[in-house]
């Protein structure tokens, strides 16, 4: 039996969109092993008392914190955390990304916006570089949607002047459409990733006509991610797109398109790549696992099915 296909979290690089967040996944791994909260207890005392403060949304705590020690504005949990939430800034912890929690405060963009306040105060120097990433982990995490908090956030940072644009594959990513929209409203550009994961069909085929082949190549496996029929059938329409490649950085790296529309559970993205002689044989890098596989441990029956059927056309 073929190993499962794991796709999640994300280390930050920069990129032709802003932010890229190149898919690491054996740190996923580690991420979900660690024990957050006792790993705290190992962080210097009032960094982890202001941490408490976030969590438990107490916002005149945490500014009497910030006032009494305005140096932890600036400073990182050193030695705490793995991957991509490696010795992270006080800021970060407000998007519970990664999950220790399972839970936000009712408050929490109140709080980030105290956490905000004071670092222009004090002029903190690496403030631009925290609110962007922080926006990537609001956007991509699914505790601030689940908990109806991930638009006020994602407001909270940008008109702090956080990069819409820089948040967005981080979104795209971990299907976050709603985070995705908002970031359209408040500035990020539209481009031909993001149109066909949106359904934008039109704007895809105007965007597709000047696109580059990097842009054409992220959108096919968007596309694939989000299970796109449709959408896939316009990318490949426009060519210059290599359909068996293993995906760019920042959509799960380790798999093919044809992975991601096995695991998006379309099996009309799957006929879409397969009549388009997709390969059906090759392996992912993370667990050797070929579409068949994914199928058949994803429970996919219908997609699982419908490769049996089209290998026995195959042999005829």
């Amino acid at each position: 039996m073929e190993a499962p296909p794991i796709q999640r979290k994300s280390t930050q690089l920069p990129g032709q969109y802003g932010i890229i967040w190149l898919s690491i996944y054996w740190t996923e791994s580690r991420c979900r092993c660690m024990n957050w909260k006792e790993a705290l207890e190992t962080v210097e005392p009032r960094f982890r008392s202001a941490v408490a403060a976030i969590d438990e949304g107490n916002v005149g705590e945490l500014e009497r914190l910030l006032a009494k020690h305005p140096s932890l504005l600036q400073e990182r949990a050193a030695g705490y955390g793995e991957g991509y939430f490696r010795e992270p800034y006080l800021l970060w912890f407000i998007a519970e990304n990664p999950i220790r929690n399972e839970k936000l405060p009712g408050n929490i963009a109140e709080v980030a916006q105290a956490l905000i306040r004071a670092a222009e105060r004090e002029r903190v120097d690496s403030l631009s570089e925290q609110l962007d990433y922080a926006l990537g982990l609001v956007c991509s995490g699914r505790v601030p949607r689940e908990c109806g908090l991930q638009l006020k956030l994602i407001d909270v940072l940008v008109s702090a002047k956080a990069d819409p644009a820089g948040a967005v594959l981080p979104a795209l990513a971990h299907r976050e459409l709603a985070a995705v929209e908002r970031l359209l409203e408040r500035g990020a550009p539209l481009t031909l990733p993001v149109a066909v994961c949106t359904g934008r069909l039109a704007a895809a085929k105007q965007l597709g006509a000047t696109a580059g082949a990097a842009e054409r190549q992220l959108a096919l496996t968007a596309a694939a991610l989000y299970g796109k029929a449709r959408a896939l059938a316009l990318v490949l329409g426009l060519g210059g797109v290599e359909l068996n490649a293993y995906s760019p950085a920042g959509f799960h790296a380790h798999a093919t398109a044809l992975h991601h529309a096995v695991d998006s559970g379309s099996l009309d993205a799957v006929r879409v790549l397969v009549e388009a002689a997709a390969d059906l044989s090759i392996k992912d890098r993370l667990f050797q696992g070929t579409p068949v596989g994914w199928a058949n441990y994803l429970e996919r029956t219908d997609i699982a099915a419908y490769f049996q059927e089209w290998g026995g056309r195959c042999n005829e």
